[in-house]
């Protein structure tokens, strides 16, 4: 097992033109790189080739239902938020065929489908992201039925994480322990530092595995000063400083299983749409279908894995008809189950407090004030009353 643990000798500095030099560092060991680009008016996470590829002078502005780029006034690599986009779809495709049954010449067979993915770097990773892949992990690789795809794609992955220095309005790592300061689960971590300064626009590094020392070890840097290592810890203590919204998460698994029948579900099951999108936007969420397709053309049928949501009415259909039929058991469901009973079956919770699902809902529902309310935080907020267990 690769050594976690960082040395203040092994802390360097990267002037901020070495990016390049590091994506070529990455790619001659073997792998493709992902990381934050602009597309289609949002920071996506796609395959890279050079630092030009990566949001530079971007940033971002999200709140309840918004999200859109602005121009910085300074050349920030990394000056944005959690990215529109998530790390999520690289290791767990938004599509994937699990098996294929072709007829040639009348006769029908079937094929597994066998992935090959290639040997992935992620660059740019923020604390939050970390820590969804991490309880992916639990979700797909840490169970009796852990999924051999999931797996592969996994396997191998470098992960360069990026602390963060301009949290959203939405975001609220810290009540979750996942940031802004991206190290738990990074190979190595950059802190961008005086960006708005060309001569002293540089990275701090630090290598947290021997991979990731491996890595650092063929880029042209120079030893961290004292004064270094403040400016990054002053970057992550201003982002902290920043956070506009917060999670009171003690005692919170409790205090959701007994409000099943708390009034505040039908408050927020008023304004819900059921679109789904918080949960196309998680990072962690994990629902999906599956289904067989069949093509009359091609003479092959397919079986087909496709992320799903809970709060389609489908997704609850069982034996003739949908368990969860309304707004509210959905919204119930999904709330409840993220940041409860996902501590049964994972022993985790399922928010990093990225704030996707706020920024990505279209009438701009907030987990953190649902919390509020169901927990009795809010003026005039009633008290959660438990219901009797049936």
């Amino acid at each position: 097992m690769a050594s976690t643990t960082t040395a203040l000798t092994d802390l360097v500095v990267l002037p901020a033109p070495g990016l390049d030099r590091l994506l070529e560092v990455l790619r001659g060991a073997g792998y493709d790189v992902v990381g934050p680009t602009v597309r289609d008016g949002g920071i996506a996470v796609e395959r890279i080739s050079s630092a030009a590829d990566l949001p530079r002078g971007w940033g971002d502005v999200q709140d309840g239902g918004t999200y859109r780029l602005v121009r910085r006034d300074d050349d920030a690599y990394f000056g944005f938020a959690a990215p529109a986009g998530t790390w999520k779809r690289h290791l767990f495709p938004p599509r994937s065929v699990l098996w294929r049954s072709p007829v040639v010449d009348g006769v029908m067979s079937i094929e597994e489908v066998v992935e090959e993915p290639p040997r992935r770097a992620f660059l740019g990773i923020r604390g939050c992201d970390l820590a969804a892949i991490a309880v992916q992990d639990r979700v797909f690789g840490h169970t009796a039925y852990s999924d051999a795809a999931y797996a592969a794609r996994r396997e191998d992955l470098l992960l360069v994480g990026v602390s963060c220095g301009t949290p959203a309005s939405t975001c609220f790592c810290t009540s979750m322990g996942t940031g802004p300061a991206a190290r738990d689960g990074a190979d190595l971590t950059l802190t961008e530092l005086d960006p708005a300064d060309p001569e002293r626009h540089r990275f701090l590094v630090e290598p947290r595995t021997d991979r990731g020392r491996a890595i650092t070890q063929q880029l042209e840097t120079s030893p961290a000063l004292a004064d270094d290592v403040a400016a990054a810890e002053s970057v992550t203590s201003r982002a902290a400083e920043l956070m506009q919204r917060t999670m009171a998460t003690e005692d919170l698994p409790r205090i959701l299983r007994e409000a099943r029948e708390h009034p505040h579900w039908d408050d927020v099951a008023a304004r819900c749409l059921a679109c789904g999108n918080c949960t196309m936007a998680c990072p962690t969420c994990f629902c999906v279908d599956v289904s067989d397709q069949p093509s009359v053309i091609e003479s092959v049928d397919e079986r087909v894995r496709e992320w799903s949501s809970c709060f389609q009415l489908s997704h609850s259909y069982l034996h003739g008809g949908a368990l969860r039929v309304s707004t509210k058991s959905r919204y119930r469901q999904w709330m409840t189950h993220k940041l409860s009973t996902w501590w049964d079956q994972f022993d985790t919770s399922g928010c990093v407090g990225c704030g996707r699902c706020i920024a990505w809902c279209p009438v701009g529902i907030d987990i953190t004030a649902e919390v509020r309310a169901i927990r009795g935080d809010d003026a005039g907020s009633p008290a959660v009353t438990p219901d009797k267990e049936t």
